[in-house]
């Protein structure tokens, strides 16, 4: 098949699929209140003629829509929640929020779920014409940043059926993903003490707050004696009251663990449970464990990865014109100097002289119009996402495409302000047709299919996916409004 005629399927409905993603960045909803953005795409692959279910997985705001029947089963992956505290108008050079405090897009998922409908559509177009078999879908993946919600999903088995996944990510690069990423626990410690006066009669009270700062400090000298590349993050969300002279009855800290895989996870998480634990002996309090949420870390598939590399090559970059490149311009000089070229640089790693090559290219340039060397180190990358439960159920791969300005950090009003450009629009139709064409590769080529899930099985050695305990829900951020 001539694959530029997917890249035409999609961009016949470019307008459409840039007004779903503008919808959706107004939206700007948070893990697991994503109401109105769910049922913007819900009635985007009604349009494109999918079967659409709800509640799967017993996650309220997740979703599948299906087309097809029989074996392969291609599966894409969309996210659509927002992020707290970054709201900004669209189109500016400087910061200034719509809704001071309010929510933003400031990791591009209002363009991520609306790419992969757009390349779960024009899939289901080209196997209906062709009269191949095979079922195509489309997940609607709610609560990514700080929900993991692939990952409830996931522990009910929504994804035990699919033969393989491909997704991508905005960024400000454009290349395959040959890296893995960390795997996490977050988890809420909860003390409980005794008030007192403070001066009249501290004998008598049992301060939480001490143990809260007991734990912290066991924790801090806990991060000599794990490895390497684990991180533990945490943030105090209850100190007890603002009275000084009270000895605090209450205090809760929330941490979020990471390291390469889910088992080394579970092994910082137990040596962090029995440091609380001394806390609240040594305070004479008691301590509540509340497990939020895990993810796993992906389990990188270089066959299907290598796929969406020789389709990237295929369709190209996206291609920006000359307002693009002004705007972007004005974008990059807003960015931190200090932390220019830093994610070009971590991506080229290992890509020896085309890496050299490609990342002074790259610099000289506002925009991200080359595609980076692909290179499949499998070293994770500093962050965690949800992509990596799916991976351990079945095939996974994805591609990042360039939606904003070279060297813009994620998570920042730049990516917010960027999110209904032009710029944008272009990346994520360019993200659509990538994805579509590795799908119908996977899709018409058993033998293709076979290498990748043969690759997954050999890959995991037998090792057991660590799902989410079983009793624990999906819930919104603290403090979160929809």
């Amino acid at each position: 098949m001539d694959k530029k005629k997917i890249g035409e399927i999609i961009e016949s409905r470019g307008a459409r699929y840039a007004e779903a993603a503008d919808e959706i960045w107004g939206c700007a909803e948070t893990a697991f209140l994503e109401h109105r953005s769910m049922a913007a795409q819900i009635r985007l692959l009604e349009e494109e003629g999918f079967n659409v279910a709800t509640n799967v997985g017993g996650v309220e705001t997740a979703f599948c829509g299906e087309w097809g029947e029989g074996r392969p089963v291609i599966a894409f992956l969309g996210e659509f929640d927002a992020l707290t505290g970054l709201s900004q108008k669209a189109g500016l050079d400087h910061k200034d929020p719509e809704v001071p405090g309010g929510n933003g897009h400031g990791c591009g998922h209002n363009l991520l779920g609306v790419a992969s409908i757009a390349a779960a559509a024009a899939l289901k177009k080209v196997v209906q014409e062709q009269g191949l078999k095979g079922t195509v879908r489309y997940y609607g993946c709610p609560g990514e940043e700080g929900g993991s919600g692939k990952a409830f999903m996931a522990r009910e088995g929504v994804f035990a059926d699919v033969d393989a996944a491909i997704t991508w990510h905005p960024s400000n690069c454009t290349y395959t993903a040959g890296t893995s990423s960390l795997a996490n626990s977050q988890i809420y410690y909860r003390f409980r003490g005794v008030s007192a006066h403070a001066a009249a009669a501290p004998h008598l009270g049992r301060s939480a707050l001490d143990a809260v700062e007991l734990m912290n400090v066991g924790v801090q000298f806990l991060r000599e004696h794990v490895i390497q590349e684990a991180r533990m993050h945490y943030a105090i969300t209850d100190t007890g009251g603002v009275s000084p002279n009270v000895v605090q009855p209450c205090a809760e800290v929330l941490y979020l663990l990471r390291a390469p895989k889910s088992g080394q996870v579970k092994e910082i998480v137990d040596r962090v449970d029995r440091i609380a634990q001394g806390a609240a002996l040594m305070t004479d309090t008691t301590v509540e464990k509340d497990f939020v949420k895990s993810c796993a870390n992906i389990v990188n598939n270089e066959t299907i990865e290598r796929c969406l590399q020789k389709n990237l090559e295929f369709f190209g970059a996206p291609r920006f014109d000359a307002a693009d490149e002004e705007f972007a311009r004005k974008i990059f000089e807003t960015t931190p100097e200090s932390g220019r070229f830093e994610d070009l640089e971590k991506h080229v790693r290992g890509a020896g002289e085309a890496g050299r090559r490609a990342l002074e290219e790259a610099k000289k340039d506002p925009l991200p119009r080359r595609i980076l060397p692909y290179v499949p180190s499998g070293i994770p990358m500093g962050g965690s996402t949800d992509v990596g439960d799916v991976s351990w159920q079945t095939p996974t791969a994805q591609i990042y495409m360039g939606t904003w300005a070279n060297s813009t950090p994620g998570h920042s009003w730049q990516v917010v302000t960027a999110g209904k450009s032009p710029m944008a629009h272009k990346g994520m139709l360019q993200a659509g047709k990538v994805m579509a064409a590795a799908g119908y590769d996977l899709m018409t080529d058993p033998e293709l299919l076979k290498k990748a899930q043969d690759e997954l099985k050999e890959r995991l050695q037998g090792e057991a996916y660590v799902p989410i305990p079983e009793g624990v829900k999906p819930r919104a951020l603290a403090g979160a409004k929809s």
